[in-house]
């Protein structure tokens, strides 16, 4: 079921409403008494003659009754009669429902098992429905207020979408007060059908949707909602309020790895990764929608102040420190002419102080003249009540001097009762007002996330020169000879066993299990060595007295042998102790690093770094990525830590080779890509020794997964099923495999070789070159529903992309459009048959039923491949070109 379904949830030509059938019911009744107030200039249905008399409508006797009728049911029964509804709706043709009932799995698994149910028979029905449990859905612009409560919002740009009733009509409420206006407000309740990731990819589609507010309790179906999210939030803001931050939500686990990766860490992630910006407070969440629904979203950083107090400056500057800004420094030329009409004691810096005693007229002039500042991304006027200036006034004056401007503006009119009626006419005339400096300039950095989230986007990867190779058999095979079923570590051997098939780094290690052998050991690798505790049932070695280091001797490792042998007994005497591992010790490390894998039960495996050593939970120095990771989103996973300073060189320590690092990180993140059963994988230390990063001791803890790879991420990652080798009729060998971020370089060569004509038949527009922004969308792909695959030339001896082929599917994947650029100096060789083959192919595999695309009537090889490969084609004589398309259910796909 697409989403084009959900046009009916908001744009119904007649509803249904169901309510109890015993008695009309206080919501049902609501229901029907809102829409008519709202204005719905629909049909009304109500299915139950009571309401007939409470509301003089004509009513059904049944949903039957309505067969092909109404197109919308909004559902207000006791919730164990919801399923025979749901099938008596999708009996009569209505394929939208709004359940508005409670008592489902908030009540327990009673509730669960009906919810279910309700699930169950939507999905056979091909009904899509939104709740249950919730408010329902109001769309000002459409009149329609599909709730049981009374108000309808204002019309505007920002559409929220809640689980909760509760926050939806507080946030309501407060939307009078300061005159901001909805496109959608929606209520979604229980998410049984219709989630977040749905109406993300809706009301992305929606032009009047300006940006995006969410309240989150949990989330449902991650891979959607983070597909949706990464498509979205390039083009409009999505601020989402999570609430259930606190650490109780974190279960406990048994290695530094699990410790340090608590649930709404990773949340944090997730949403960090796909552009989604996250608020921690109701009053975040309303002064950001506020900020996106009256003003243009900041271009940049770079925020002016001015006051007629100094202390609310220093405030103001404060918090654009915290919040990660630079406060603005101003340009000669607008010192000049502050100093041109101010009085000589003003800070004649920023921010800017008027003084306690500035008139309106001072206002006018020092708010003209901030204006012109070039460069300038927003300007936020504070204002203190004093008895010599109206504070009405001095609003009159900044809606006169700012309105329209092409930055946002904040006005800060502090105080309660003496300004009230200065705030009032901002809200009314459209300016954001905020209470203090601090919720403003939070509103401010909030939205210039945002913004470099998109700058962030349009950097191109650099190529990587080192080239990886993982033995995936051999990993598997060390899986496979694991009892999974009750779980368990692998020993330090094993896993760094297993480390190796990937290409990590490890120390040699050796297992002993007498003193005699491990001084065989010892003498065979070299002094000094470092000798630790070998137990599957002992995790933290070191709380064991179960690491001993820089052994010098035959002694030395006798004494430590007896040593560890003793900790493991007083610590677990029933602990399965198999001896020890001997490993060559490194000495004086310049930096201890901690790397590591924890599987989420929501998110999947999550890609842990930081700082390492047997304090690295107390440090607290850590970040979180969600895999597949690239060389780009690696660089800033680093960066997020405190460390990332130091591995830059410090003082007398050598800097860290980052090419090796970002190599060790790839080569982790493969890891979990290929081995979901990896449950938490802990390397800890890495050691950074001459700038070398080495694992010194890791553990890896498997166990059994409920989805297979590549299922088990909530990131699809680089279909590598789809690489073939490939010669057409010409003679040319080609490596035909799916684009990646960092082909951008090459993608940008093979576009300079397009004439004029090639580049409008394939974007059907004149273009001497690729934006920064169309170069990222077309090269960073999310795999879920964009899959692009390029043609190189394997007889080339540096990479050369001589074409591209791709497919950009509908979120269900029902319907696609496809796309075909060659280079014009390979036209006509075979190339284009090649990749739209491979590509029909691919998209066949992931689920794509109907392919389709359009081509220029002047475009006669285009239709001739699309002919030959199977498509029909059909003139379009509005647009003046040919409709192709192919159905893959039925196509047969032959080289």
């Amino acid at each position: 079921m697409g989403i084009g379904n959900l046009d009916k949830f908001f744009h119904p030509q007649a509803i249904a409403v169901i309510g109890a059938s015993e008695r009309p019911g206080r919501i049902g009744t609501a229901l029907i008494h809102n829409l008519i107030r709202g204005g719905f200039a629909g049909r009304l249905l109500p299915v139950n003659p009571k309401y007939s008399q409470i509301m003089g409508l004509p009513a059904a006797s049944s949903v039957g009754a309505l067969e092909a009728e109404a197109d919308l049911a909004v559902v207000a029964v006791p919730i164990i009669q919801v399923p025979d509804i749901i099938e008596q709706c999708a009996a009569a043709r209505i394929q939208t429902a709004i359940v508005i009932s409670s008592g489902g799995k908030e009540t327990g698994e009673a509730g669960r098992m009906v919810e279910e149910r309700i699930r169950l028979a939507a999905l056979a029905g091909g009904v899509r429905v939104i709740g249950s449990n919730c408010l329902g859905v109001m769309v000002p612009g459409a009149k329609l207020n599909a709730t049981f409560t009374a108000d309808m919002p204002n019309s505007g740009n920002l559409a929220f979408i809640s689980q909760s009733g509760g926050i939806c009509t507080a946030i309501l409420d407060m939307s009078f007060k300061v005159g901001i206006g909805f496109s959608h407000f929606v209520s979604i309740g229980s998410m049984l059908d219709v989630d977040f990731g749905d109406m993300i990819d809706y009301l992305g589609r929606d032009p009047a949707v300006k940006s995006i507010l969410l309240y989150v309790e949990q989330l449902t179906n991650i891979r959607k909602f983070m597909s949706a999210a990464r498509a979205v939030s390039r083009i409009k803001p999505v601020i989402v309020l999570k609430a259930g931050s606190s650490a109780a939500g974190a279960r406990a686990a048994s290695s530094h790895t699990g410790a340090l990766a608590g649930e709404d860490a990773i949340y944090d992630a997730a949403f960090r990764r796909a552009g989604v910006i996250r608020v921690r407070t109701i009053e975040e969440l309303f002064d950001s929608a506020e900020l996106t629904a009256k003003q243009p979203r900041p271009a940049g950083p770079r925020l002016a102040v001015m006051t007629n107090g100094g202390g609310p400056g220093v405030m103001a500057v404060d918090a654009m420190v915290d919040n990660g800004l630079d406060p603005a420094v101003l340009s000669a030329a607008t010192l000049a002419a502050l100093n041109g009409i101010l009085p000589q004691h003003w800070s004649h810096l920023h921010p800017v102080d008027i003084l306690g005693d500035a008139t309106v007229k001072r206002y006018g002039q020092v708010m003209e003249i901030l204006a012109k500042e070039g460069g300038l991304n927003g300007l936020m006027v504070i204002f203190l009540p004093q008895g010599l200036t109206d504070p009405l006034l001095v609003a009159q004056e900044l809606v006169k001097h700012l309105k329209g401007r092409p930055f946002p503006i904040f006005a800060v009119w502090m105080g309660g009762r003496d300004v009230a009626v200065g705030i009032q006419f901002l809200n009314d005339a459209g300016i954001a007002t905020y209470a203090t400096p601090e919720r403003a300039v939070h509103a401010f950095a909030t939205l210039v996330q945002h913004t470099r989230n998109l700058e962030m986007l349009k950097e191109i990867p650099p190529r990587s020169v080192r080239r990886l190779f993982f033995d995936r058999a051999k990993a598997k095979e060390i899986v496979a000879a694991t009892d999974l079923v009750e779980g368990g570590f692998l020993t330090e051997s094993r896993t760094k066993e297993l480390l190796l098939a990937y290409g990590i780094h490890v120390n040699p290690t050796q297992a002993a299990d007498s003193i005699a052998h491990a001084v065989a050991v010892a003498e065979e690798m070299g002094w000094p060595v470092a000798m630790k505790l070998l137990s599957p049932d002992i995790s933290h070695k070191t709380e064991a007295d179960g690491v001993h280091l820089d052994l010098r001797s035959e002694e030395e490792v006798r004494q430590a042998y007896e040593k560890i042998m003793a900790g493991a007994k007083r610590v677990n005497e029933n602990a399965r102790i198999e001896g020890v591992t001997v490993q060559p010790y490194l000495a004086r490390p310049d930096f201890e690093l901690l790397l590591g894998i924890k599987r989420d039960e929501l998110f999947g495996p999550v890609i842990l770094f930081g700082s390492g050593g047997i304090y690295t939970e107390i440090i607290g120095d850590r970040a979180l990525g969600l895999p597949p990771l690239n060389g780009q989103l690696i660089r800033r996973l680093i960066e997020e830590t405190r460390i990332a300073k130091l591995l830059t060189g410090y003082r007398n320590r050598p800097p860290i080779d980052m090419a090796a690092l970002e190599a060790m990180l790839l080569q982790l993140s493969q890891l979990a890509i290929d081995i979901p059963e990896i449950s938490e994988l802990d390397m800890n230390p890495v050691i950074v020794k001459n700038g070398i990063p080495v694992v010194v001791d890791a553990r890896i803890l498997l166990r059994p997964s409920l989805k297979p790879s590549p299922l088990h991420l909530v990131i699809s990652p680089y279909p590598l099923q789809y690489e073939v080798c490939t010669t057409t009729r010409s003679g040319l060998r080609l490596g035909i495999r799916p684009i990646q971020p960092e082909d951008a370089e090459i993608f940008v060569e093979l576009f300079k070789t397009l004439s004029p004509t090639s580049v409008y038949y394939r974007f059907f527009q004149h273009m001497k070159s690729l934006t920064p922004e169309l170069l990222a969308m077309l090269t960073q792909v999310d795999y879920d529903r964009h899959l692009a695959l390029i043609a190189l030339d394997l007889s080339s001896p540096k990479e050369k992309m001589l074409g591209v082929a791709r497919v950009i599917a509908d979120p269900d994947l029902s319907h696609t459009e496809f796309s075909i650029m060659v280079g014009d100096p390979w036209q006509g060789q075979g190339v284009g048959a090649a990749l739209l083959l491979n590509l029909l192919k691919a998209a066949k595999k992931q689920g794509v039923e109907k392919v389709w695309g359009t081509v220029l009537r002047e475009n006669t090889q285009m239709q001739k491949l699309g002919k030959k490969a199977g498509f029909a084609l059909k003139f379009n004589s509005e647009e003046g070109a040919y409709d192709l398309t192919i159905d893959l259910v039925k196509a047969v796909l032959e080289d």
